[in-house]
Formats: C-alpha cells, sequence, structure tokens
C-alpha cells in the first residue's frame, strides 16, 4: 500500500520494501530506504511497519541539482538542463546572457564544467567524462581548434621546427591530439604544468640548424695572438692617441680662408700664415686699420712737455 511522499506499509519491513520497489519500478541500487516503523504485534492486533523509499539521483541529475544551487548563490539568471548520461554527461544551459556565462575564451563554462564533473563522479569508481555545454559553445570552439591545430602542423612542417600552442584545458588538448592523430607527417605531445599545460606540434624530419659562435675558439685566438681585426695592446680605460697634423707651409695661400699666424717679433698678427683654424674671416674697416696699425713700424714719440 503506498501513502504520501513515498511512503510504503506492510507487516514487516521487508515486505514494505518490495510493495514500495515495486510500485516505483526500481531496484534495491537504485533507492534509498528509511525504515519509519518497525512493526510490532500486540495482543489485539499488530502496528504495520513503515519505510519511505526515495528513488537514488543519477550521477547527471545531482551535477544538475548543484548546479541550480551554483547560479542561485551566484546570482546568475541560467537553468542547466541535462541532455543526456549514457557515454557521457551533457548539460546545457540557457542564459539571456550567453556571453557573460562563457567568458573569455571559455574560462567560466569551464570553470563550471571542472564544479559539475567534481560533484557527478563523487563516489564513482570511473570517472565519468561531464560536458557543460551554451548555445552550442562547445561545437563552435572545437571546430576552431581543428582549424588552428591543421594551420600550425604545416607550418611546422615547412620550419622544420617544433610548434607551441597555448596552454589549453585538457578537454581543448584532447582536441588537437585528435585533430592530428592521422598526420603522418607530424606527432603531438603535452608538456607543461596545469593549468599552464599545452601541446606540442612536432615534425617528424626535423631541420637541424647551425649555431654560429660570434667569439668562436679560433677567432678569439686570432684577437689573442694579434691577427684578429682590430686587435689592440691598449688597456681599458687607455686614451688612443691621435695622429700628429702636418701643418702647412708658411707663405702658402689656404683656400678655406685667411689664417692669422703669431709673428714673435710683433705684438700683432699678420696675413699668409696658418694659426691652426680654417674659416673666412669676417671684420669691419675699423678692425682692417686697427690691423694695419699693429703691423706699421713705430714711430718716434715726441717728447713730452713734461718736466
Amino acid at each position: 500500500m503506498e501513502m504520501k511522499e513515498n511512503v510504503f506499509t506492510g507487516k514487516t519491513v521487508s515486505e514494505a520494501i518490495e510493495a514500495g520497489l515495486a510500485a516505483l519500478s526500481a531496484t534495491k541500487d537504485q533507492v534509498e530506504i528509511e525504515v519509519l516503523e518497525e512493526g510490532k504485534k500486540k495482543l489485539f492486533g499488530s502496528i504495520p511497519a513503515q519505510v519511505k523509499i526515495t528513488l537514488k539521483k543519477t550521477d547527471g541529475e545531482r551535477a544538475v541539482q548543484f548546479l541550480e544551487g551554483l547560479f542561485e548563490v551566484l546570482g546568475m539568471q541560467a537553468q542547466p538542463e541535462l541532455v543526456g548520461e549514457d557515454e557521457k554527461i551533457v548539460i546545457d544551459l540557457k542564459a539571456e546572457k550567453a556571453r557573460s556565462l562563457i567568458g573569455r575564451r571559455g574560462e567560466v563554462i569551464d570553470a563550471i564544467q571542472v564544479l559539475a564533473g567534481a560533484v557527478a563522479n563523487t563516489g564513482r569508481e570511473e570517472y565519468k567524462r561531464v560536458v557543460v555545454d551554451c548555445e552550442n559553445y562547445r561545437e563552435e570552439r572545437e571546430e576552431t581548434l581543428r582549424h588552428v591545430a591543421e594551420k600550425l602542423a604545416a607550418k611546422a612542417i615547412r620550419m622544420g621546427k617544433k610548434v607551441r600552442l597555448e596552454p589549453m584545458n585538457p578537454y581543448e588538448r584532447r582536441i588537437i591530439h585528435s585533430a592530428l592523430v592521422d598526420n603522418e607527417e607530424v606527432t603531438t605531445k603535452s608538456e607543461g604544468k596545469e593549468p599552464a599545460r599545452y601541446v606540442v606540434i612536432i615534425p617528424k624530419k626535423m631541420k637541424t640548424y647551425e649555431k654560429k659562435d660570434r667569439y668562436s675558439r679560433d677567432r678569439r685566438d686570432d684577437r689573442r695572438d694579434g691577427r684578429g681585426k682590430g686587435y689592440s695592446d691598449r688597456k681599458f680605460g687607455e686614451r688612443k692617441p691621435y695622429p700628429k697634423r702636418e701643418l702647412p707651409k708658411e707663405d702658402t695661400p689656404q683656400s678655406s680662408g685667411t689664417s692669422l699666424h703669431r709673428d714673435s717679433s710683433s705684438s700683432g698678427y699678420r696675413k699668409g700664415s696658418f694659426n691652426g683654424f680654417f674659416g673666412t674671416f669676417l671684420g669691419n674697416s675699423r678692425e682692417t686699420q686697427a690691423e694695419e696699425q699693429t703691423t706699421a713700424p713705430e714711430t718716434e714719440k715726441p717728447e713730452s712737455d713734461e718736466e
């Protein structure tokens, strides 16, 4: 006899359980049983046994229930829906603002998927994969990753070098590996540590590059022996000597302009000599007259009238 809230009765506890399993079309492993009354025999009559039988939630249902509570706490307007849980558990999210729920490069929805997977696999011996999707994001992302994998594989083959991809989660790395598993010219492997683990595409025909040493042993020996270019015996901080400039002979016309040379026998200057600088002298008539006076011979001074 079935009562409210899946409570079943019988003469004994076992009879009540059998009645409840038959009514729910379930096995003992699929339900949770709570004994409410053991059942007693009295002098006049008896008290029947009562049990409460509740169907166990599946792994996917438990994950959905967890996400409902998570979105309520976070204040996010989203509703999880269980799509299937045969080979893998698939949960689809319905939300008005799907972009904020997915996040940049799927960071938010990936975090939600990790939490849902942890809840769904609680108490399980074998791990069951959980996929959380929103507005077909997973399919579009998978197509993009496959295109990127093929493009970078062609680059690795052309250059003959390894090509490293950006860090990805295990689900996306698995897509890269599966996209290139049939490629006969490259192999793939994952390197690094979580959460910065990444995929490396390796061409099977690697090109060898000779590393050029700017300061090879032979070149260092030549410099040490003085045969190398730019060799110098100067010590650090020592000033390099400048070559001595040859001055032109006197009474030689200078193409660069008028040069002046001090005459040791007189206090002035005279034309036609080199004085160590070049350039055209621009003066006025007063300076020219002053110069002519300095070069003129000295005249006898008149005697002073002073006694």
